[in-house]
């Protein structure tokens, strides 16, 4: 899963980070193994902070690459410091870098956890990378509930998405807890 985020890093890397002449050439790879590391250890942080209901918030349209989002503010804020810490690079540059990347690559993180033709990106695979503890991933669950319902996994038509829903759906059709999550995304 870190790879793929890696991956994304890279692809949105070259205009804010490669092709940028404040950032030295031999720090590029750095710079962006950084804005990996930040935005795995920033939406950890987010979890762990009791930030899951911002962090479901961030599934829903397009909020993602919208840079007022509370999530993409923490993470653009976090890599902004971090660059300036790490590597000396001056706090316009940084955040400018910081600003760019984080949108981008949030956004393509989302997209792809919402494609059901796109694989490279579970739903359940992003919940296993940010949770540290099975309590953290019953935050995730609950905001899921809270937002489910939105997302049509209200199985027994009660009103809310609960236990009964995913039992509902895993004896309909076999399937499993990631199946539910998935539905959340359109997978």
């Amino acid at each position: 899963m870190f790879e793929q985020l890696t991956q994304l890093v890279q692809q949105f890397g070259n205009e804010s980070v490669v092709k940028n002449d404040a950032i030295p050439n031999e720090q590029n790879e750095a710079v962006m193994n950084e804005a990996s590391s930040s935005i795995l250890s920033g939406l950890q942080n987010i979890v762990s902070g009791g930030g899951v209901d911002q962090l479901a918030g961030l599934f829903q349209g397009n909020n993602a690459l919208d840079s007022s989002n509370p999530v993409v503010q923490k993470l653009t804020e976090q890599l902004t410091g971090n660059l300036g810490e790490k590597f000396g690079i001056n706090s316009k540059t940084a955040s400018s870098v910081a600003g760019n990347l984080i949108p981008q690559i949030l956004g393509s993180l989302v997209n792809k956890a919402k494609d059901p033709n796109d694989n490279s990106f579970q739903i359940s695979d992003i919940i296993a990378m940010i949770s540290a503890d099975n309590t953290q991933n019953l935050g995730i669950i609950d905001a899921i509930s809270k937002y489910g319902g939105q997302f049509g996994l209200d199985q027994n038509a009660d009103d809310k998405v609960d236990i009964n829903d995913a039992m509902s759906a895993v004896s309909g059709k076999g399937g499993g807890l990631a199946d539910v999550l998935g539905k959340l995304f359109g997978k």
